[in-house]
């Protein structure tokens, strides 16, 4: 969870999904069924919304595994948490994505800086590492790990000056202080009523005893 807050926000736990491979010699098949309802279409954008290019969508990618991802993932979300918070602060503001693009660029380079550093310094420590992760269980499980971890977060620390997340890192809760510039407030959508004040409620004006038999469920009481 998120608890945001204006011009800075704390975080709370956050939980990621991760896609679980199987022993099973047949790898799993997933099938997609796409429902098309021909009646009562709505647009959800009209010609009047300015939509981006496909060049300004155009990045290079972080095509890697699974396990590497979570090899890396405690340094990676230590190493790029100032402007992975920002993003999130500007996706959570503007409620817009098409105002988060520079951001979301600066996130996925900043990924990809993170990862040529790793593989300039502590290439075989970190392959090892992920090796482990990938072929020790089913389940990219940590426990089996430990021992190449250890060799890992040595190399982290002697080469590049990282040092692991202690446990429970990420979800302590911390303000994050940015310096970029509120957005402007939104108009309201003229498709919503505009309603000062909710209808006042009839007075309780019914009478309420005290329970005869400690509680007021219809099956206790008269």
């Amino acid at each position: 969870m998120l608890f945001w807050q204006r011009r800075s926000y704390m975080f709370g736990c956050l939980k990621s999904i991760y896609y679980h491979k199987s022993k099973r010699s047949k790898p799993y098949s997933f099938s997609l069924h796409i429902i098309v309802i021909r009646t009562n279409i709505k647009m959800v954008i009209t010609k009047n919304v300015t939509l981006p290019e496909f060049t300004a969508l155009n990045v290079q990618e972080v095509d890697l595994s699974t396990a590497t991802l979570m090899s890396a993932g405690p340094y990676l979300g230590k190493d790029c948490e100032g402007i992975n918070n920002e993003f999130m602060l500007c996706r959570y503001e503007s409620q817009d994505p098409r105002a988060c693009l520079d951001l979301g660029k600066k996130v996925t380079s900043c990924t990809m800086q993170f990862f040529k550093k790793v593989k300039s310094k502590c290439q075989h420590e970190f392959n090892q590492y992920a090796h482990c992760i990938d072929k020790s269980s089913g389940d990219y499980s940590f426990a089996k790990c430990r021992k190449t971890q250890a060799v890992f977060d040595r190399c982290m620390q002697e080469k590049l000056g990282l040092q692991r997340p202690d446990f429970g890192y990420f979800c302590r809760a911390r303000v994050h202080d940015s310096k970029s510039l509120p957005p402007a407030p939104r108009e309201s959508c003229p498709c919503h009523s505009q309603v000062p004040d909710p209808t006042p409620s009839l007075p309780d004006c019914k009478p309420r005893p005290a329970a005869r038999f400690s509680s007021r469920f219809h099956w206790i009481t008269e």
